[in-house]
């Protein structure tokens, strides 16, 4: 949901400053922004392009400040790329609240851009986890927007700064690949934002709100890391491969544990058989026939003698071996 804008002319009387045509939106006349004592707040101020060479200024009450300084409790730095400067101001106390505005300063005439009031307390209505979120194009960002007591029947927001559209509970399409969810997280007085298929150009200044009381939000989307994604591909591919040659070696080792298995009933009959063989053949009579025989003396044939003149009665081994 869109305003149209609104130009309301308003002649604000600052010392010798004249303010006029305050550039507001109907839907967000009346904003308060609700800050933590001793906390920090940052508020964007959006302009028309027409203003970048523009001197820009932040007033409360009668007080001016110029863009791009930086002190203890306040800086204010100009972002002409953007259209916008921003204001930060720190360790916020009671006497600090008020009514702000963003200026321009257009050929002497001061002009205001936005303005809003700023109310300090010990317990905000409405504030978030984080003021600053970042995500990477095409990933996800979470927001968490807490809220008092006062806001748990008051209808939930998620607004943009930059063209004032908002996004209540449930899902709404803001792109054509990115979303917005929004949940209320019943019993712990917060909602969550998530938007999701984030692009470039959801980068911006966002707030949370609940009852005309906001608290805003940044977020920044960056590219995404090719390198990263490729190096965890990579990463992937490396251990894909090692867990595949893991795998296949332990195939090899038990397909030639099963060979093994299955050869060695073979082998033990053959060795078996080869024993059997061997030991028939050692032992067979047929084979090795050792004879003995003895030749005894024949007392009637003449003695062999021996050379003492002795006679010899000689016993004579013989072995037939097989041919």
């Amino acid at each position: 949901m869109a305003a149209q804008p609104k130009t309301k002319i308003l002649y604000i009387s600052l010392g010798f400053w004249l303010i006029i045509g305050v550039e507001s939106y109907d839907a967000w006349t009346n904003q308060v922004l609700t800050v933590q004592t001793g906390g920090s707040v940052t508020i964007p101020c959006h302009y028309d392009k027409k203003y970048t060479q523009q001197k820009k200024y932040w007033f409360l009450d009668i007080v001016e400040t110029y863009t791009n300084i930086s002190e203890e409790n306040m800086s204010i730095i100009d972002h002409p790329d953007q259209s916008l400067f921003t204001v930060t101001m720190r360790n916020l106390q009671d006497e600090d609240t008020g009514d702000y505005h963003c200026i321009v300063d257009n050929e002497g005439i001061m002009r205001s851009t936005y303005e809003v009031y700023i109310k300090v307390q010990s317990a905000p209505n409405v504030s978030v986890v984080s003021s600053s979120v970042s995500g990477h194009e095409g990933g996800g960002i979470s927001v968490q927007c807490l809220y008092s007591s006062g806001c748990q029947n008051k209808v939930k927001q998620w607004c943009r700064y930059k063209d004032q559209s908002c996004y209540t509970l449930g899902r709404t399409d803001t792109s054509q690949n990115s979303s917005v969810q929004i949940s209320d997280d019943d019993g712990r007085r917060s909602f969550t934002v998530l938007m999701t298929g984030l692009r470039r150009t959801d980068s911006g200044w966002y707030f949370c709100s609940t009852g005309g009381v906001m608290s805003p939000v940044h977020i920044t989307v960056t590219e995404a890391e090719p390198d990263k994604e490729k190096d965890t591909d990579n990463e992937f591919l490396t251990v894909w491969l090692r867990v595949s040659a893991a795998l296949l070696l332990l195939l090899i080792l038990i397909s030639v544990f099963i060979w093994r298995q299955r050869r060695r009933p073979k082998q033990d009959e053959h060795q078996t058989r080869e024993r059997k063989s061997s030991k028939t053949t050692d032992t067979d009579p047929v084979n090795d026939i050792i004879y003995y025989s003895t030749i005894d003396h024949d007392p009637g044939s003449e003695a062999m003698k021996s050379p003492a003149g002795g006679a010899i009665n000689s016993i004579i081994y013989s072995t037939v071996a097989p041919h």
